[in-house]
């Protein structure tokens, strides 16, 4: 019988190892060979939009192989700001290396392409065409209808454009009736990833090009607390144009559901959150639960230009 039990074991450990070696492990992601002569003829913006837009969804994957490894080693992490070894440190498998390998070459490819063309570092310099369609200038204001509850009364919630650079946007958050204010800034999807003592952020719930039907994660945090984090899902369940004043926004509508911690046991979280697809910038966050942190109404209710922002609402047409 002992035999048996030993035989056994090993053959259990061969198939182990057997599979251990078939697994794709980091140091087996290599680059899918991309051609820089597709992109000879890009300017040197074009290149840096795409170089973004590839280290975003790389950003994305990486967060993903994350969430599903239980590991949360990304989880304090802020913005677009790993890369390519700390990604292919995570150790990813089966589509997600291959995606990675894929993204890899093409940014190799576009780095190669931006070389040639003597193109300079693209630091926080912000394409004037991008500028352009941003919905704010510096100086403008989102102006927010806040509130606890429902029955409570509304108080205003101010934020203030103060510069949009190539990969993040920052507002100084305003709040009139307590003259508080602070730095508050966002990526270009929409995630919070600083903010105020006693806000809430949410550094790596959101995933870029938002569409229907698409599943996001993450936690959602108040600024300046170790224990209140509440852990979120979500999906997208309206897109569409959504009109604030005069301002036309292309709205993606996020139903969220959660639980947050309340003393030793844990309190559900639900609600919705809308954020225009093209900024990220929030238009509405509507969540309730026992735990006060994560219960309150936040609503978009004007946007007020340089110009008016301290004389009134928006009025041109």
């Amino acid at each position: 019988m002992r035999s048996r039990t030993l035989r056994t074991w090993a053959c259990s450990l061969a198939l182990v190892l057997a599979l251990a070696g078939c697994a794709t492990r980091s140091a087996d992601v290599k680059p899918v060979a991309a051609n820089p002569a597709d992109f000879a003829l890009w300017s040197c913006g074009r290149i840096d939009d795409e170089l973004d837009a590839v280290r975003q969804r790389a950003a994305d994957v990486a967060y993903a192989v994350d969430e599903h490894a239980g590991n949360n080693i990304l989880a304090l992490s802020v913005g677009v700001t790993l890369f390519w070894p700390a990604i292919l440190a995570m150790r990813p498998e089966g589509p997600e290396a291959a995606e990675l390998g894929r993204l890899k070459g093409r940014d190799e490819a576009l780095r190669a392409a931006a070389l040639a063309n003597s193109c300079p570092p693209s630091g926080s310099i912000v394409p004037p065409e991008r500028a352009a369609s941003f919905p704010l200038a510096p100086g403008d204001r989102l102006v927010f209808d806040d509130r606890a509850s429902p029955r409570q009364a509304a108080q205003e919630w101010v934020l203030e454009l103060v510069q949009l650079r190539r990969n993040e946007v920052e507002f100084e958050l305003v709040l009139p009736t307590t003259g508080r204010s602070g730095r508050w800034l966002q990526d270009r999807v929409g995630n919070v990833t600083a903010a105020p003592a006693g806000s809430l952020q949410w550094p790596r719930l959101l995933r870029g090009n938002l569409e229907l039907g698409q599943v996001v994660a993450g936690d959602m945090q108040v600024s300046g607390s170790l224990l209140d984090r509440a852990r979120l899902r979500g999906q997208v369940v309206a897109v569409g144009p959504q009109i604030v004043g005069t301002r036309r926004f292309d709205a993606a509508v996020i139903e969220l559901f959660g639980e947050a911690p309340l003393g030793r046991t844990y309190s559900r979280v639900g609600g919705a959150m809308v954020v225009d697809r093209g900024s990220g910038l929030l238009l509405r966050l509507d969540l309730r639960s026992g735990n006060p942190g994560f219960s309150l109404q936040r609503r978009l209710s004007r946007v007020e230009p340089q110009a008016a922002s301290r004389t009134g609402p928006e009025t041109r047409p």
